[in-house]
């Protein structure tokens, strides 16, 4: 017999080789029907593998994102089945699941090329071949027998991967029907559970990601249980096209990308510099209240600071290469990461226990080379603003300090809107089978995770932990938000590292005069200027809170005779703090209400002979919302008792 723990603490015995279902089965037949996957001592697997030792067991529903995880990865290899039929001849590179779906790398024959036209067959045939309830079977094979396999089936790519990258003994497969895919897993135990299939695109993908080696073509697609979350899911994507940041961004002239400037290099025209600096100095008052002081490091830096703190080995590939300075024979590196700089700062002279907790903030620009397939607005960049902050703290400081930084995360949510029930935690562990990924010793890593952990419970947060997600020098808190449609974002992180200061060999005299190791705590509220901007955009759908909007009136005078006075409403305005803009253009008054509501400014007032003669304006709110004539000076007041309302309830200041 075994012991098998559940999440509750409960504890019940099992023989020995009982799967994940016969657990479920033994709890309810329901939770057995509505099982997609396992989780045994951390790591998802198949309803049907057998547990052989005493063991923590999680069971995932579609629901749960292990679940929907495996639901996916088996719907890539759905998807491959269908195309191997279609298709004959189809070369098959990677096909994963991912964090909306999942999708297949391939290249087809003689230069075909899978069109959208094509979706609607492979749709078909994959719920044909899903209503065939095939079992998902796993297989372990020698390296030998699989290169033996793929090379049979003419599978280049596959053959490749094993050869370059699998050791003997670590290699497993898994076939449905006629389809046999080499795969690490999870899966779910048979395709009949996939009901409804949705192909969302197809793009051109470099095998391997490198872009000397073959164009292979990438297929996009989502599945779910039942056709009714499908549906929901194509509601969701076209209100998610609607609030897509590049097209609100364009229509409000927020930011733009120029392929002259460079590619994933954002440039932020007036209205969206407006917007951001509100944003920033909104965060930098409250940092000044929480004891943080700024600074501002060099966009470069020697290449040897970042191989003392670690980034070149870790992130050396995914940074843009040294500039190299021939007569004084140096490298230098566009900035991948802050805290390096501010590892120099806290080291600039020398600190005492008293000084402690050093709080060090930058709004610092740092670049990193990512691959132009993968850019994405402003949520993927090659160029981005982090809200950097860094904590040089005792060890006894950092359980205090890391709900400290927790306090501005989840005040900096709650001023977007973003309630408790929208925001989602996660603990990033290193993954203790692959420490070449990590710097450190053990106890160090062991120090670092234990505080988070204490500091999440102390708090009472329900945090999921997960394994292998820490960054190379630290643990982390990853902090998730669903917007107003029920997406998944990531935004702010706290990281607690013990390594980088030791690298650094930076020290604080403590109090009985001995020379002692700050521990460091990083943090970003925002995460980047750039991603949150646009979660802010897509969650509000670009009707921005009236105090950071950056024009919060638009003035539409009928004709060109009412411009006058349409400027003396301005003054006025900006003379009290209310920001406006006037429409001045020859376009009849519905045209400039229409092209005010898709600038999304809050308020219009129009002004024409009535007003003009009275010293009034006719106000309506944003979205045809109330409708008023009052005097300029009652519309101005009634702008700034809303605006200061709003900034009332960002008063944040730490925890007696």
């Amino acid at each position: 017999m075994i012991k098998i723990s559940f999440p509750d603490g409960s504890v019940r015995e099992y023989e020995n080789g009982v799967t994940g279902m016969q657990i479920a089965e033994s709890i309810s037949p329901a939770l057995a029907r509505n099982c997609v996957a396992c989780g045994v001592n951390g790591e998802t697997t198949e309803l049907n593998r057998p547990i052989n030792e005493d063991a923590k067991i999680n069971l995932y529903r579609f629901e749960d994102k292990e679940g929907q995880h495996a639901f996916w990865h088996t719907s890539a290899h759905l998807l491959a089945e269908a195309l191997q039929e279609l298709f004959p001849g189809i070369q098959f590179g990677f096909g994963p699941a991912v964090e909306n779906g999942f999708f297949y790398d391939v290249l087809l024959p003689n230069g075909e090329m899978i069109k959208e036209s094509d979706f609607k067959k492979i749709e078909d045939k994959m719920l044909e071949l899903a209503r065939k309830d095939e079992a998902v079977v796993r297989c372990e094979v020698s390296k030998a027998d699989a290169v033996k396999q793929f090379s049979a089936q003419g599978q280049t790519y596959k053959v490749e991967h094993i050869e370059q990258d699998l050791e003997d003994g670590s290699i497993t497969t898994y076939t449905q029907g006629a389809f046999t895919d080499l795969c690490k897993g999870p899966h779910i135990v048979s395709t009949g559970i996939i009901k409804a299939v949705k192909l969302t695109s197809v793009a051109g993908a470099f095998w391997r990601g490198d872009a000397t080696k073959a164009q292979l073509q990438r297929l996009y697609g989502i599945s779910f249980p039942k056709k009714k979350m499908l549906d929901e899911y194509l509601v969701m994507l076209e209100e998610a096209k609607k609030r897509d940041h590049r097209k609100i961004g364009k229509e409000m002239e927020l930011f733009m990308f120029s392929d002259r400037v460079g590619k994933g290099l954002p440039i932020w025209l007036p209205k969206g510099t407006d917007l951001r600096l509100r944003l920033q100095e909104m965060l930098r008052t409250i940092q000044k209240r929480f004891g943080y002081q700024e600074v501002i490091t060099p966009h470069i830096g020697s290449k040897n600071l970042y191989v003392t703190s670690g980034h070149w080995a870790h992130y050396g590939k995914d940074s843009f290469q040294p500039i190299h300075t021939p007569e004084e024979d140096e490298e230098y590196m566009l900035k991948p990461m802050n805290c390096p700089h501010h590892c120099e700062v806290f080291a600039s002279k020398p600190r005492s226990y008293r000084e402690l907790p050093f709080r060090c903030a930058e709004f610092g620009t740092v670049y990193r080379y990512e691959q132009s397939g993968e850019l994405h607005g402003l949520t993927r960049v090659r160029s981005f603003t982090q809200d950097d902050a860094h904590i040089f703290c005792r060890p006894d400081q950092v359980k205090t300090e890391f709900l400290r930084v927790l306090d501005i995360i989840q005040a900096v949510f709650s001023i977007f809107g973003f309630k408790d029930d929208q925001v989602e935690f996660q603990i990033s562990l290193r993954d203790p089978n692959d420490k070449e990924k990590y710097i450190g010793t053990d106890e160090m890593w062991q120090s670092a995770e234990q505080a988070i952990i204490d500091a999440c419970a102390d708090r009472g947060l329900n945090a999921r932990t997960e394994t292998g997600e820490a960054a190379f020098y630290g643990p982390k808190l990853d902090c998730m938000v669903k917007d107003a449609i029920g997406r998944r974002w990531q935004l702010g992180t706290i990281q607690v590292d013990y390594n980088l200061p030791n690298r650094f060999e930076l020290e604080y005299a403590a109090e009985d005069n001995t020379k002692q190791r700050p521990v460091m705590i990083h943090r970003a509220p925002f995460g980047s200027m750039e991603r949150f901007t646009a979660v802010l955009i897509e969650h509000t759908a670009g009707h921005f809170p009236l105090w950071l909007t950056p024009e919060q009136v638009a003035i539409l005078p009928i004709s060109d005779k009412y411009i006058d006075y349409a400027e003396k409403v301005q003054d006025y305005l900006e003379s009290v703090g209310v920001r406006s803009v006037i429409d001045s253009r020859s376009e009849k008054i519905g045209r400039k209400v229409r092209d005010t509501e898709v600038k999304r400014i809050p308020y219009m007032v129009i002004v024409g002979e009535k007003e003009a003669a009275d010293g009034t304006v006719a106000m309506r709110q944003q979205g045809g919302g109330e409708q008023a004539v009052m005097s300029m000076q009652d519309f101005a007041a009634r702008i700034n008792k809303e605006v200061a309302e709003m900034l009332q309830a960002m008063n944040i200041r730490p925890k007696e």
